[in-house]
């Protein structure tokens, strides 16, 4: 079992920058493959990123170049860096895992509450 808790969101500019963390705890952090999902008001949720427990990522076309995400071991965290924003990135962003043992078709089944952020000027 594991609980994770998003932070860093808020309101930005086009073009600016945010980084999103989420903190893990109830479990083994480093038996849990990570990923960052969105929902924006009237699409359907999107997968951004994926760390898996090799530390390999891989990325939305939407996001890739102007995203990165990472985890910290010692900390029991993963950050989303993001930059470039525009507005189309605005979205509920939740943090999401699953055991490292899952397939890699298999769902994630553990959330985060999800943390808004708004790109506008």
């Amino acid at each position: 079992q594991v609980q994770l808790v998003e932070s860093g969101g808020g309101l930005v500019q086009p073009g600016g920058s945010l980084r999103l963390s989420c903190a893990a705890s109830g479990s083994i952090f480093s038996r849990y493959a990570m990923a960052w999902y969105r929902q924006a008001p009237g699409k359907q949720r999107e997968l951004v990123a994926v760390i898996t427990i090799g530390s390999s990522t891989n990325y939305a076309d939407s996001v890739k170049g102007r995203f990165t995400i990472s985890r910290d071991y010692a900390k029991n965290t993963v950050a989303l860096e993001m930059n470039k924003l525009k507005p189309e990135d605005t979205a509920v962003y939740y943090c999401a895992a699953k055991a490292a043992v899952s397939g890699p078709s298999d769902p994630y089944n553990y959330w985060g509450q999800g943390t808004q952020v708004t790109v506008s000027s």
